[in-house]
């Protein structure tokens, strides 16, 4: 499993960013990326907190030090994820309009033109957006999280008519939101996509690691 979006107690997990890592360890991550959330009020803490963790961590596992950008109003976006590159964050998450928050409307139209690298749960996303998105080289996510996943389907089927890439991950909170490869199968299947499908997601995740380490 490479897990591209995880929380630790940076923000509102529950585990250490060690002990998060130690755990998806355990049960046979190949990677991990750390992407607590962030807006204005604490991207500068959180993202150097995250990157100097990284750097100590001694793990099999390779970990990654980035940022889940969350609830920026969209005209801000593009700045914030130039801000956030520059304080060292590898990998920017952008917290989609997920059907279980108030995420502003525009929100996935402005990550995908700031150059995220993952759009995290998009919700009922336009087609347009979609399209935008294989355009410009930005992921979407089918993720495993309770409530943000009611949306999978739609997302899974525009991305795969368009041509758009995904990836599956956790959006890790507590101990129990790691899974196994067999898990993130079955969420890939039930989103309507096939076993070979899922081949095709990890090859992505695969080709972002490759692209970070």
């Amino acid at each position: 499993m490479i897990d591209l979006h995880t929380h630790s107690l940076l923000s509102d997990g529950d585990l250490l960013p060690s002990e998060l890592v130690r755990r998806a360890e355990a049960i046979g991550y190949k990677a991990i990326a750390i992407t607590d959330h962030s807006d204005a009020s604490n991207i500068d803490f959180v993202i150097e907190r995250i990157v100097a963790v990284c750097k100590e961590l001694k793990s099999s596992i390779s970990v990654i030090p980035g940022v889940e950008l969350t609830h920026i109003p969209p005209q801000q976006i593009q700045e914030m994820v130039r801000r956030a590159r520059g304080l060292g964050a590898r990998l920017i998450v952008l917290h989609g309009e997920t059907p279980v928050e108030p995420v502003a409307p525009g929100t996935n139209r402005a990550a995908i033109n700031a150059g995220v690298d993952i759009l995290a749960h998009p919700g009922l996303i336009t087609e347009e957006d979609v399209r935008l998105a294989a355009e410009r080289s930005v992921y979407l996510e089918v993720t495993a999280r309770k409530g943000h996943s009611l949306t999978n389907g739609h997302v899974a089927r525009l991305a795969k008519k368009i041509g758009a890439s995904m990836v599956v991950n956790t959006d890790t909170h507590s101990p129990s939101d790691l899974i196994t490869d067999e898990m993130a199968m079955k969420i890939v299947i039930g989103a309507g996509l096939t076993e070979d499908d899922f081949r095709g997601i990890n090859k992505n995740a695969e080709k972002i690691l490759q692209r970070l380490l």
